[in-house]
């Protein structure tokens, strides 16, 4: 860690805290307890590359973030965060020990945005924050116990697989009632008794027992042929690691929105001094500011947030932070009046190759729902397509068919063929997929 900057010390920090949750104590907002942690610019790094968390199982695609991470760093083509907050009870953020106190103070009542974002937005309920590092750093042990007993090699080839399936999941786990299913292997690696047998020829929509279908990882876990245990508990650990991110995914732009909106609510209330005061407000429009050619989620988030407070009072305002996803929340309160004020716009790609575009919907009268609409669609897990298991007996050979739900948008044929791959890793037999190319039905086969 690093010590903070001559111009400030611990000390003032920790009353400029006080004062925050003072402030959010006086607004309404319920936090858990929050730690600071302050670090340097390789700490940061580090902690960006497993999502902020003190422990998480090796995988070569985290040394390769790493290190892509760093390099854009270093020749400066793209900046480290100014904070990094963890969904966890209490909740954690790592602060730059290179912020001035102006910006250290800021980024203190961001936080704690977030954490109210975190303990009561419904996407959230799930998440089982008050054991989030234990679990991480138990999965963190358990793989490198796999990774010795049957080779590197074998667990990242299983772990790759299961990435590449880890967002076809129930998109709606914190309204839908979901079967329990078996707790990870101890580290002991002792197999339990209520371990799911392999093979079984299963069509999701014949048993009431079975997983929602367009759990992909989880229907393989539970039916899979010739899966080991260490191989299901690899499965296990990707898919609950993953319904812990899930949430973040899909309330990015709310999320964001919240910290901003509460950073900027705080701070003019704190009674900074004047030259705090400026640089707090250059620091926040810098947060704040549109992306040319792009979407800023604190620029849109802060401003659904802003407009829902003038229009509609703060009750509603934490009402929507409750029970709103990022979809939800862009059909229901990006009004005609923000669209037309954000300068939004929808586009397509217009010839080959994809240098020119036609604008196709503006926030006028006519256009603004069709805009509203569009972002809506792109947002949290928008742009992830929707694949359903139809079959888990394929001509009665024991292959799986699943199923593209088309919504007009065609799948990216070379990554959708190298998923099917690892889908046919875990399943270890025949994987069809029936999906719309260019307004045909479409069929890729992978076999073993």
């Amino acid at each position: 860690m690093v010590q903070v900057p001559q111009n400030y010390t611990l000390s003032d920090l920790e009353e400029w805290d006080k004062k925050i949750q003072k402030l959010v104590l006086d607004h309404g907002l319920d936090c858990y307890p929050q730690e600071f942690l302050i670090c340097d610019e390789r700490d940061m790094l580090d902690f960006m590359t497993y999502s902020g968390m003190t422990s998480h199982y090796p995988h070569w695609s985290y040394g390769k973030a790493y290190e892509l991470t760093k390099t854009l760093y270093h020749y400066g083509v793209e900046g480290l965060p100014y904070e990094l907050v963890i969904n966890s009870n209490p909740s954690l953020a790592y602060l730059m020990g290179d912020n001035t106190l102006a910006l250290q103070v800021l980024t203190m009542a961001h936080v704690y945005g977030h954490n109210d974002f975190f303990k009561n937005n419904a996407t959230f309920a799930k998440t089982r924050a008050a054991d989030t590092l234990d679990r991480f750093k138990r999965h963190a042990e358990q793989v490198r116990v796999y990774a010795q007993r049957y080779g590197t090699l074998q667990v990242e080839q299983i772990l790759d697989a299961a990435h590449a399936l880890r967002w076809q999941c129930n998109r709606n786990v914190y309204v839908r009632q979901r079967p329990e299913v078996p707790v990870p292997l101890e580290q002991n690696g002792e197999r339990r008794a209520n371990w799911p047998a392999g093979g079984a020829n299963r069509n999701p929509d014949e048993n009431e027992n079975s997983l929602p279908s367009e759990d992909i990882l989880m229907y393989i876990y539970h039916w899979g042929h010739e899966l080991a245990d260490w191989e299901r508990d690899l499965l296990l650990i990707v898919r609950e690691e993953s319904n812990y991110f899930l949430p973040q995914m899909q309330t990015k732009v709310m999320n964001e929105g919240w910290a901003s909106y509460w950073h900027y609510t705080l701070l003019q209330e704190l009674g900074l001094p004047t030259s705090l005061h400026l640089e707090f407000l250059v620091h926040h429009n810098q947060v704040v500011r549109p992306h040319p050619g792009g979407l800023n989620p604190y620029h849109l988030g802060f401003r659904i947030f802003k407009d829902i407070a003038e229009r509609l009072g703060e009750q509603q305002l934490f009402e929507v932070r409750r029970v709103e996803r990022d979809g939800s929340f862009i059909r229901r309160y990006l009004t005609e009046e923000l669209v037309s004020d954000l300068f939004l716009f929808e586009y397509k790609p217009l010839g080959f190759p994809k240098a020119h575009h036609q604008v196709t919907a503006v926030g006028d009268e006519q256009g603004w729902k069709q805009v509203r609409d569009t972002l809506a669609a792109s947002v949290g897990m928008g742009n992830i397509p929707t694949i359903h298991v139809v079959d888990g007996n394929h001509e009665g050979t024991g292959g799986l068919l699943l199923q593209h739900q088309h919504d007009g948008r065609d799948l990216d044929m070379a990554y959708a063929k190298e998923t099917l791959k690892h889908v046919q890793t875990l399943w270890h037999r025949k994987v069809t997929l029936h999906t719309k190319i260019n307004g045909r039905e479409t069929e890729l086969v992978h076999r073993p």
